[in-house]
């Protein structure tokens, strides 16, 4: 039996499609555009260390700026591999390998962190550091954010510093201007029982979902908005479908830099106090350049026809007030005493 040529031409094509599409499904993110401008091949330190996301955001990008600095200010005796997009695998499976000592360091996101550090959950709290300008205030606190800081050291991993990923707001597909507004909204939220927990006292209703599942579920409406931050909504292109945006500033998108305690300690004195020099400055570099980012993100986002709503000063009170349970369901995993230290250092609730 014989085929017209142009239906053998069809054949081939979709044959040809059948054997490339599992290799362009499976093919991983590319380093390449943020290789190093140097030969690491004989660093006499190797640290590995691990983040979730994508650098074209300012405090996932810091990891490359450590990386440089590090080499420079050792004169190449550390090489910091720094591995984004998820690389590694997920952040528990992650922490895990850092606990174990097979990765040696990570920037892991404040929500995940409290699985193995409960008070780093201090973070996450709503409405307590919640601005840059508090962000920054609990920073300068030296002995506020050492103690935040050391949340895993009982797990053998050391934090150093925070970068971020904005401040916490709706992204959504219809109008959200007031509390009954938010009613109506099918939110995404974190894998998280801070986030689980907020929802219900504020009376929402959340669709608890994995990241990765948050563009087909909102193309598809099982969603109708997103709990996160303006920063990541807009270089993640879900202001394609969720069209409006409130910003409620309720919490930041942190990561915290943590790393393996016992491969720290083995470095030299000089090197260990070089290393987090450098991880300190370059920290507070990019939580500058996240505010920055955040703006301009916002004058991306108008441009593109994203509507700004924003709620009454009475709606953002009533919210924090219902949020305080939260507060009080997690002081004793943070510690009651640092909880209320941090609450009136930085004029929770006034």
């Amino acid at each position: 039996m014989r085929f017209p040529k142009w239906l053998l031409a069809i054949m081939v094509v979709l044959v040809a499609v059948a054997f490339l599409a599992p290799t362009t499904m499976a093919k991983k993110p590319s380093l390449a555009k943020w290789k190093p401008a140097f030969d690491y091949s004989k660093a006499k330190y190797k640290i590995k260390v691990s983040n979730v996301s994508h650098p074209a955001i300012k405090g996932v990008f810091a990891g490359f700026a450590i990386r440089d600095a590090l080499w420079k200010a050792t004169k190449g005796q550390i090489y910091f591999e720094y591995l984004p997009f998820s690389m590694l695998g997920g952040e528990v499976e992650v922490l895990n390998q850092l606990q174990m000592g097979a990765v040696q360091g990570m920037s892991v996101s404040s929500v995940a962190s409290t699985n193995l550090g409960p008070r780093m959950g201090i973070v996450n709290l709503p409405f307590l550091v919640n601005t840059y300008a508090k962000l920054e205030k609990f920073a300068s606190n030296k002995k506020l954010f050492a103690h935040f800081l050391a949340g895993m050291e009982h797990q053998g991993i050391i934090g150093l510093d925070v970068t971020g990923y904005g401040q916490y707001g709706w992204a959504t597909t219809i109008p959200v201007r007031n509390i009954a507004d938010a009613k109506k909204v099918k939110f995404r939220i974190a894998e998280a029982a801070v986030n689980k927990m907020l929802y219900k006292a504020w009376g929402f209703n959340p669709v608890v979902m994995p990241w990765p599942d948050v563009p087909t579920a909102l193309k598809q409406g099982v969603i109708t908005g997103l709990d996160h931050t303006l920063l990541v909504c807009y270089l993640t292109k879900k202001f394609e479908v969720a069209k409006n945006f409130t910003p409620i500033n309720y919490a930041q998108g942190l990561f915290i830099w943590v790393f393996n305690k016992k491969w720290f300690k083995s470095l030299p004195a000089d090197l260990q106090a070089t290393f987090a020099k450098i991880v300190h400055e370059q920290c507070a570099i990019y939580r500058g350049q996240t505010k920055t980012q955040e703006e301009n993100s916002k004058k991306g986002a108008l441009k593109a026809g994203v509507k700004f709503w924003n709620l009454s000063a009475a709606d953002l009170e009533t919210l924090r007030k219902e949020g305080d349970v939260v507060h009080k369901k997690f002081a004793a995993q943070i510690g009651p005493k640092f909880l209320a230290e941090v609450q009136a250092f930085l004029g929770y609730g006034k």
